[in-house]
């Protein structure tokens, strides 16, 4: 799961995120990356770092603000994502079918 979280979030080429660490550099150590982020998560001892601020201007003058993950957060949220979607997609669904009747 995790390496397959990987290959999507590599696809996406986000910016690098708090800890300044791009995708390139990531995969300088890929194994190693990986692994740590596979041991923490499976251990129960992942925690998210802070994320990375950035304002992105509106038409009307006004800013939104962004957070921007670091790339071993985005990968550990595509595994959760991919992990509970379908399970959630089949409840949800179920639901919705059981509203409209």
């Amino acid at each position: 799961m995790i390496w397959q979280a990987y290959k999507r979030v590599r696809a996406n080429k986000g910016s690098a995120g708090i800890d300044l660490v791009s995708i390139e550099q990531f995969d300088t150590d890929l194994s190693g990356n990986l692994y740590k982020l596979w041991n923490r998560m499976a251990s129960g001892s992942y925690f998210p770092p802070p994320v990375k601020e950035v304002e992105i201007p509106k038409k009307d003058g006004k800013v939104r603000k962004l957070g921007i993950p670091t790339v071993g957060d985005r990968i550990g949220q595509m595994v959760v994502k991919r992990f509970l979607e379908p399970r959630l997609e089949k409840e949800f669904q179920s639901k919705f079918i059981w509203l409209q009747t």
